[in-house]
């Protein structure tokens, strides 16, 4: 079974991420292809992707920024892998690309959705600015495997996730969604009403794009307004509120 790395970005620089994650090729006959979603970047960041090309790394342009659910959906159609390695952008490898790929091999036998998980750094940033959301990914993102699959979809992220591609096929992002915040919450209740099972590993990459507090607030407040949207248009509104605590209050 072959993996394809898909890696969806705007203006974000992914350089030292890319070739740490191409350390592995070769190494790992499992690990296919790094596929970059270059997704309407400015001039100066698409150079700089373009220039990651060759040796296995690919980079898929749109003209147009498109959206962080439509971008995938193409990054997926675009992937040979029979699983699809998301990670996003502003990912970190805690230590090698190896190790880090070797640790999904022997679940992809038993499970068609696995997730990593994200991990913070243990030190606080030195900007004041960037505390806010470090502080609450330490205490809300970052855990343990064994107390993410007590509640397996409600804790589902794309930041870190190895998909089947057949299932991904069948269920996709929802393009509709423009606006920040909660694809991967829909993509999670999508999985469990179809009643296909999420588990749960301890192969966790560091999220290091931290916002600034101000930053982190507004899309806080846009993600809450697409879940509001999203509430209204799911069938099952209970089996959806299941998977996010602020609906559940």
């Amino acid at each position: 079974m072959k993996i394809s790395l898909l890696i969806p970005v705007y203006d974000y620089d992914i350089i030292a991420l890319v070739h740490s994650m191409k350390s592995a090729m070769g190494k790992v006959p499992e690990f296919c292809e790094i596929l970059i979603g270059d997704d309407g970047s400015s001039p100066e960041y698409m150079e700089k992707y373009r220039s990651l090309e060759g040796d296995g790394v690919k980079v898929i342009t749109s003209e147009k920024n498109i959206g962080r659910a439509a971008i995938r959906n193409r990054l997926a159609l675009e992937a040979k892998g029979d699983f699809l390695l998301f990670i996003d952008a502003d990912a970190m490898l805690p230590g090698t690309a190896e190790a880090y790929l070797l640790r999904w091999l022997p679940m992809m036998t038993f499970y068609r959705v696995l997730c990593g998980g994200t991990l913070y750094y243990d030190s606080a940033p030195g900007d004041p600015d960037k505390l806010l959301r470090w502080k609450y990914g330490k205490r809300k993102e970052q855990r343990k495997a064994a107390e993410r699959n007590k509640h397996p979809h409600a804790g589902f992220s794309t930041f870190n996730v190895l998909i089947d591609k057949t299932v991904f096929s069948k269920i996709r992002f929802n393009e509709e969604l423009k606006q920040y915040g909660h694809e991967d919450t829909l993509l999670g209740y999508q999985l469990k009403k179809a009643g296909i099972n999420i588990f749960h590993i301890d192969n966790g990459l560091i999220h290091e794009g931290l916002e600034s507090n101000k930053d982190f607030l507004n899309k806080t407040k846009l993600g809450i307004e697409n879940l509001s949207k999203l509430y209204d248009n799911v069938t099952d509104k209970k089996a959806f509120s299941e998977t996010v605590r602020i609906l559940r209050f």
